[in-house]
């Protein structure tokens, strides 16, 4: 029987337990603009270059460390309801961690709410894309008061007193979190409270009562009774509102504070728990005679508020680019840095077929929405354009939006159990991914609403199809789909059924004639290859041999000079 060796451990042995090694960098102190080159090159062709430089240096500020520190913070410390003050007074507000407000000053003082109506000259929709993109890229949250700000304009504009009154402070370059009387502030941000728990996306439903305080009509005094089960950005200073007026289905401003400088009786009920989006705040409302200005004409609610619920619909499309490039972006960061089984991730021929497949949907996805953003710009002076609009912007926030959620999931995968983490940001894009689907009518509201333009309109088919004729020739993959979109269009019998599929082939189709227009021959090849010709797998990563997957994930590293 051995006996146990007493030799003393050699001291001078190190012994380490903690190294830290094979670990990616993080992506931080890096410019969000000029590293993604699918949007700079799509922000110059649709007209928006003359914000390049000012582009640029924002993208600095929004991929600053410091930036992404707040992110995660504004992440981290959710808003939290106080519906009283310490002496039992009603005060209704919402308090916001510091880096919240640090992330809303950000986008706000770079004007991205007001710069296609402070700015005259063309593109500046897609000048605005070019800001909101890479803003999307710190904290998904704030951008739903900084959209519906961007987006109340048009419906104030149809009561011009209102929009008088009011537009200075919405428009100014500038943050003000106050809770006091928009008077007294430098600048404003509107909410919106239109869906109630027995109608969501069927707001006739809705049952909230206004009645006229003195004259009835546009600009008119109304008091407001209701519940509203989802009220957007409850700390806005103004609220676009849907009730039930004598004439109709109407809609409301609706201050914070009233007139005479109390506060409204705009009583919030609780935060919603949600699944993502945690850094904004949405809740419950009961309006217990709340008061309201009309906009527009008794009845005309829907008519009046639709113009906002299109330009929210465009943020949507450009928010869920956003959050897959920003997907994208970080699955690259991490295999760049990452080896295992003696190599460098992204230098995996598996890896790379996974990571360019993944660039392919991103720039697929901005080059759609930023034709979308110039549609907006060239829709009040060429009516085939404002046609375009109508039918593309349902296209493309319906399918853009419904790709998100897979790629953010991919690109999580990438990253192994490093993804799962919090700390990895991938959760929270995770989190983030199906809101904007949700958001302003799921996609079965998108694609119904686009039977309805076409029922009313059928021009704006045609003018759909002028976009994609401009490609024609090009390459005999994206012809032979076309032909086939256009036999299927045809026929129009069970179209409610088959409104899904019409409208991802809708989109496909356009972004087929992009690709080949204006992308590098490797990517439209890719795209072409993958998505038109039906040499692809049911997951990301199937791309077909023969694809140049090194120069596609190369061109998305938004770290590569």
């Amino acid at each position: 029987m051995s006996t146990p060796s007493t030799a003393p451990i050699d001291a001078a042995t190190p012994f380490e337990t903690h190294t830290v090694e094979n670990q990616a960098r993080p992506l931080e102190d890096y410019n969000v603009f000029l590293g993604d080159k699918a949007l700079v090159e799509a922000v110059v062709r649709d007209g928006g270059g003359w914000v390049q430089d000012r582009a640029a240096a924002f993208g600095a500020a929004c991929g600053a460390a410091a930036t992404v520190r707040d992110a995660e913070l504004a992440e981290r410390f959710t808003p939290q309801l106080r519906t009283h003050d310490r002496f039992g007074r009603r005060i209704d507000e919402v308090e916001f961690h510091p880096s919240y407000h640090t992330l809303m000053r950000l986008a706000f003082e770079a004007g991205i709410h007001a710069l296609p109506w402070t700015e005259r000259r063309p593109g500046a929709h897609v000048a605005r894309a070019a800001l909101y993109i890479p803003f999307n890229q710190t904290n998904d949250g704030p951008a739903c008061p900084l959209t519906m700000t961007f987006a109340s304009i048009p419906a104030l504009r149809s009561t011009p007193e209102i929009a008088q009154a009011w537009e200075p402070r919405i428009l100014a370059s500038a943050y003000d979190p106050a809770a006091l009387p928009v008077e007294q502030k430098r600048a404003a941000t509107i909410g919106m409270a239109m869906t109630e728990k027995q109608g969501g996306s069927d707001v006739r439903a809705n049952a909230s009562r206004a009645t006229a305080l003195g004259n009835r009509g546009p600009g008119g005094a109304y008091a407001i009774v209701g519940h509203k089960w989802f009220c957007s950005a409850p700390m806005s200073d103004g609220f676009l509102v849907l009730a039930q007026a004598p004439g109709g289905l109407s809609c409301f401003l609706v201050p914070r504070w009233r007139p005479d400088g109390t506060r409204n009786a705009v009583h919030l009920q609780r935060l919603k728990n949600k699944l993502g989006n945690h850094a904004n705040a949405s809740s419950e409302v009961e309006l217990h005679g709340a008061f309201g200005w009309l906009l527009g004409e008794e009845g005309r609610g829907v008519p009046t508020i639709i113009e906002m619920v299109r330009h929210t619909r465009l943020d949507c499309a450009l928010g869920s680019t956003a959050v897959t490039r920003h997907a994208v972006a970080q699955a690259i960061n991490h295999c760049r840095d990452r080896a295992a089984f003696g190599r460098k991730l992204i230098a995996q021929p598996l890896m790379t077929n996974v990571l360019a497949d993944l660039a392919i949907e991103s720039e697929a996805a901005t080059m759609l929405s930023l034709r979308v953003a110039r549609a907006f710009d060239e829709q009040d002076r060429d009516e085939a354009a404002a046609r375009f609009a109508r039918i593309v912007t349902p296209v493309a926030k319906y399918w853009i939006c419904k790709r998100t959620p897979a790629v953010a999931y991919e690109a999580l995968e990438c990253h192994g159990g490093n993804g799962f983490v919090e700390e990895s940001i991938m959760p929270r894009l995770f989190r983030d991914s199906p809101v904007n689907s949700v958001w302003e009518g799921s996609g079965n509201v998108q694609c119904l609403d686009l039977l309805r333009a076409v029922g009313r309109d059928p021009a704006t088919l045609t003018s759909y199809f002028a976009e994609i004729e401009t490609a024609k020739g090009t390459d005999s993959r994206l012809d032979r789909y076309v032909g086939a979109l256009g036999k299927e269009l045809s026929d129009l019998s069970n179209i409610e059924t088959r409104a899904r599929r019409l409208v991802e082939r809708l989109a496909l189709a356009l972004q087929g004639a992009l690709m080949v227009r204006h992308a590098p021959a490797f990517v439209a090849e890719a795209f072409l290859a993958s998505r038109l010709d039906g040499d692809h797998g049911q997951a990301f990563g199937t791309l077909p041999p023969g694809i140049d997957t090194d120069a596609i994930v190369s061109r998305a590293d938004p770290l590569a000079a």
